[in-house]
């Protein structure tokens, strides 16, 4: 669900004790005519069960003290003291809405493994008293499952949001930051890019610092790194920062390298031990696709974007030529952003920093929601202080139907954090929907969510004034959500965002982010935030008339990612004679005007199929366009 590669991580990735994805039940052998032999018990403790549509169990992961799930190794306190500890885990509290606000990393430890027990130990026994029947077997299984995926859905999402000191201590480290003292260097960029790079750099102890004089910080995270990719002047800053990013989390203790390797080699013998051919086959299983049709399509897509991303790049070296650039008839990968800002804004008159006044917050929200009141007859009502929240910036909403009770209720956190949040944006579940989990036995328990964004933060008494393209991600990631929130299935493992086809799931984002380019809609929300002046309708018919500007380019970058995702997950060999680099150079070749440079390590953060649920399912971004 996140959006793409929009990330500042530079931590190793770890191995998610769940993940939402299907695993297919093992495939018959083609020389047998027997089906394969099936022992529950064995099955059951060994394997993701196939019930589980939405998430999957595995092996708890080994805790470091580096990382939020991580703690010191259990004392050898007293079983009294233990049992006193257990007891008073908030983790193993009876709650409605999750302890956010009071879940420490001294936590963690005990308590997984204190409700893995008690799971174990309700396994055990439900192995014991089985029935082939739903209440027998389906209804006392959801109640497993979906216990280690309320508790571990806390820590995981706190590890995203709200990471431990020693962590942060940690990537701070490592991660890359520009202090910038000369104002010449800082050119070109945008007011509310200078804000927030004095803001960091207050942050970072140099108090004095303003939007004006500086200094100023410059990160990774993406609000900082796309302000300097669009509109830094000095191509000197831009081409460090791109490396920079390009490179994250590859190098020295932090490389994620051999993680991405053992990833896929554990990926391909799961898939030979499944009997099929590779990982991508087993992803497939539970997709409307197929490994063929996916290749299919996107050399469609390819081979139509390829004259209009070549042509777009001719495009940017003749505007810059025109502007006296020395580099034009050599642009790199760290002129192509600011270059298309410069010829779009040239183009259709368009600044996206100008647009920022008249997408404030509260704005884009106020019409995000009237927007759903219209199309799906709900109301969405501020419920802040029903529930813990992780962070003061966080907003907690109560979805009511139209004769206004509840169905629905979601977390919304909406700022960049750099310092214990990782980059981009994502929905997930908090709970399903559920009748077996009722609390009060008549009616079922109802879904919660969270939305999480990396916009920009508000600076000084500016409310957070939006790009447009945050306009879009927050529209997008409620589409998620909505599909979440309104489902009417009671059956907990099939509910809301449980059970989709993984190449389905982007037609809800994508559907909502639609609505705003539809002009009712953007007006309503496009209020100057000062004036309440709307926007001008020559601006908005210059936005829709810049819809498709470089779409060949666009298109052909998201085709690269799902490209290469599934040559790793098809032919792909590991421990054979081509590296991930070699291979992601290979497919480059075909889906890249610009060939990546050499030292370019951008699979290191490719979070969405090393740690996310998008591994040989990638394509499904351009499904919707279909």
């Amino acid at each position: 669900m996140d959006m793409v590669m929009a990330t500042s991580s530079t931590i190793p990735f770890s191995f998610s004790l769940l993940s939402r994805s299907i695993h297919p039940i093992l495939k018959r052998s083609p020389f047998s005519s027997s089906p394969p032999h099936f022992n529950p018990k064995l099955l059951l403790k060994s394997h993701p069960c196939p019930f589980w549509s939405s998430f999957q169990y595995s092996a708890p992961p080994s805790f470091s003290s580096s990382s939020f799930s991580a703690c010191s190794s259990l004392s050898m306190a007293s079983s009294a003291s233990a049992n006193e500890s257990i007891e008073s885990n908030p983790l193993l509290q009876d709650f409605d809405f999750p302890p956010f606000d009071v879940v420490e990393a001294k936590h963690v430890r005990p308590g997984i493994l204190a409700l893995l027990k008690k799971l174990e130990s309700d396994l055990d026994e439900l192995e014991k008293t089985v029935e082939p029947s739903w209440p027998k077997l389906v209804e006392p299984l959801e109640k497993i499952v979906d216990r280690l995926a309320v508790v571990w859905g806390i820590v995981k999402h706190l590890k995203s949001v709200k990471d431990t000191a020693e962590l942060r201590a940690a990537i701070e480290e490592v991660q890359f930051e520009k202090l910038i003292m000369d104002k010449k260097e800082i050119e070109g960029l945008p007011a509310t890019a200078l804000g927030l790079a004095a803001q960091t750099a207050v942050s970072k102890g140099h108090d004095n610092a303003t939007a004006e004089n500086g200094p100023w910080v410059i990160t990774l995270d993406f609000p900082s790194y796309i302000s300097v990719m669009q509109h830094a002047r000095h191509r000197a800053l831009r081409e460090e920062v791109y490396c920079a990013y390009i490179t994250r989390a590859s190098s020295g203790d932090l490389d994620n390298t051999p993680v991405i390797n053992q990833i896929l080699k554990l990926r391909f013998e799961k898939a030979k031990l499944l009997n099929y051919n590779n990982y991508a086959e087993v992803s497939m299983a539970t997709k409307m696709a197929t490994v063929d049709k996916a290749e299919e399509l996107l050399e469609k897509l390819r081979s139509a974007s390829w004259s209009a991303a070549f042509q777009d790049v001719e495009d940017l070296k003749s505007y810059s030529k025109s502007q006296g650039a020395s580099e034009a008839d050599n642009l790199s990968h760290w002129d192509i952003s600011f270059w298309s800002e410069r010829l779009r804004e040239s183009k259709y008159n368009i600044n996206e920093e100008e647009l920022r006044p008249y997408f404030s917050f509260p704005k884009v929200m106020d019409g995000l929601f009237n927007l759903a009141k219209t199309i799906f007859g709900i109301d969405i009502e501020p419920a802040d202080g029903l529930a813990p929240v992780w962070n003061k910036d966080v907003h907690f909403y109560c979805v009511k139907d139209s004769s206004g009770s509840p169905i629905a209720y979601f977390y919304f956190d909406p700022y960049s954090r750099p310092s214990e949040k990782r980059g981009g944006a994502w929905m997930d579940e908090v709970v399903a929907r559920s009748r077996v989990l009722s609390r009060s036995g008549t009616t079922a328990r109802l879904p919660v969510a969270h939305m999480v964004c990396n916009q920009t933060p508000p600076v000084g008494d500016k409310p957070s004034l939006m790009t447009f393209r945050e306009v879009e991600t927050v529209f997008h990631e409620f589409g998620h959500a909505l599909q979440h929130m309104l489902t009417k299935q009671d059956e907990g493992l099939v509910a809301g965002i449980r059970g989709i086809e993984w190449d389905a799931v982007e037609l809800p984002s994508q559907f909502m982010e639609n609505w705003c380019y539809h002009r009712d809609t953007l007006m309503s929300i496009a209020k100057h935030y000062e004036t309440g002046e709307s926007l001008p309708e020559e601006v908005y018919s210059k936005l829709l008339a810049a819809r498709t500007f470089r779409a060949g380019s666009l298109s052909l970058h998201q085709i690269q990612f799902a490209s290469l995702d599934l040559e790793l997950h098809t032919k792909y060999v590991p421990d054979g004679t081509e590296s991930i680099y070699d291979v992601h150079h290979r497919v480059s070749r075909k889906t890249q005007v610009i060939p990546p440079l050499p030292e370019d390590r951008f699979l290191c953060s490719f979070n969405h199929i090393f740690a996310g649920g998008y591994a040989a399912g990638y394509y499904s971004y351009k499904v919707y366009f279909i």
